[in-house]
């Protein structure tokens, strides 16, 4: 089937040799601001600032960082539950801002969908849990007729494994257990035919013994269902196990990125250094020790220039005051924002 001949069976399809090129979704210098306080106060929180980032087809990419960090705020940004205050989000090449009628936005919300860090918020506690399946079947593809719609809200039962489907799709919430209800959570999702699922924290508010088959989940989706994932997450060590790419936000700017071993061997932040000392390493002895948080916490309500990680940095310099350092390249596909990382050797 030629693209013309898709574009005529769907209006959304705009396949070209272009797009080819194009990463599924990428963002250009993506920002959001809060004001706070009353409508005199000039008291702005600068949650996310300059985020510029890329997911390619079938790809996992971990969005790392502590709390307050900007992590969801992208993630809601790319769901366009908020507008950012400038910036732009391309998905396969078109602005999302271009989207202006339901049927746009309801199309690209079936191709972005988002799976909560509680999973009990995204299911009605009232309905059993088949009920946001099919309300999403009839939603984002209405050409399903009801036999159609009940064996598709089978097969993705099947898929994120809530087996037997016939018995699972018949629970009611209470019934289950937390990872079963973010397995529904990736099922609502992926009933929609996704291409790039956002999931934010999905393995935080579980037990540890559980969280391996969740991130095992997200593995197998990529692989099965070929889709994407941003996995939003403030565990590195879980970063480590699923993403081919890792990104570090600190303060509502992008830190670092590149491949995912390459910033976990190779790490040129002070932040991910940080970030990566705090992983338990299983081949040392067992012990207890005081380790004192050094600095203050990140300064994001009406920051000033410079590097907001430096009242905690042990390496910071006079530049990392006056001067908010920019991502630049320091080996393949691997850049840091910081004043004194150094580059890989040639």
């Amino acid at each position: 089937m030629t693209a013309e001949t898709r574009s005529l069976i769907d209006p959304q399809a705009t396949a070209t040799a272009a797009d080819a090129a194009e990463p599924l979704l990428r963002t250009v210098d993506l920002t959001r601001h809060f004001h706070l306080g009353g409508i005199l106060s000039k008291q702005t929180l600068h949650a996310v600032d300059d985020v510029s980032v890329s997911i390619a087809e079938r790809e996992i990419v971990a969005l790392v960082g502590e709390s307050g960090s900007g992590k969801s705020t992208v993630a809601r940004l790319l769901a366009m539950a908020y507008k950012p205050t400038r910036g732009e989000i391309y998905y396969r090449g078109r602005s999302v801002h271009s989207f202006h009628s339901r049927k746009d936005l309801l199309w690209y919300r079936g191709q972005v969908p988002m799976v909560f860090q509680d999973p009990y918020s995204s299911i009605n506690p009232v309905f059993r849990v088949s009920h946001g399946v099919m309300r999403n079947l009839q939603l984002h593809r209405p050409n399903l007729g009801a036999a159609q719609r009940r064996e598709e809200a089978a097969r993705v039962f099947d898929v994120v494994g809530l087996t037997p489907s016939t018995d699972m799709l018949r629970k009611f919430p209470y019934e289950m257990s937390g990872g079963q209800r973010q397995r529904v959570g990736f099922a609502q999702a992926l009933a929609v035919q996704p291409r790039l699922i956002l999931a934010d924290e999905p393995v935080s508010m579980l037990d540890v013994s559980i969280r391996a088959g969740i991130l095992n989940l997200m593995v197998d989706l990529r692989e099965r269902e070929s889709v994407s994932i941003l996995y939003i997450t403030h565990d590195i060590a879980s970063a480590r196990y699923v993403a081919d790419r890792i990104i570090v936000m600190y303060a509502g700017h992008v830190v670092e990125t590149g491949p995912a071993d390459v910033v976990l061997a190779r790490s040129k932040h002070p932040y991910t250094q940080l970030l990566l000392s705090a992983v338990p390493d299983p081949r040392e002895p067992i012990s207890v020790s005081a380790s004192p948080t050094i600095g203050e916490p990140p300064r994001v309500v009406n920051p000033t220039e410079g590097c907001r990680f430096r009242w905690r940095c042990p390496v910071a310099v006079e530049e990392c005051s006056r001067v908010t350092p920019r991502l630049r390249t320091l080996g393949p596909a691997h850049s840091a924002a910081c004043h004194v990382a150094t580059a890989d050797p040639a």
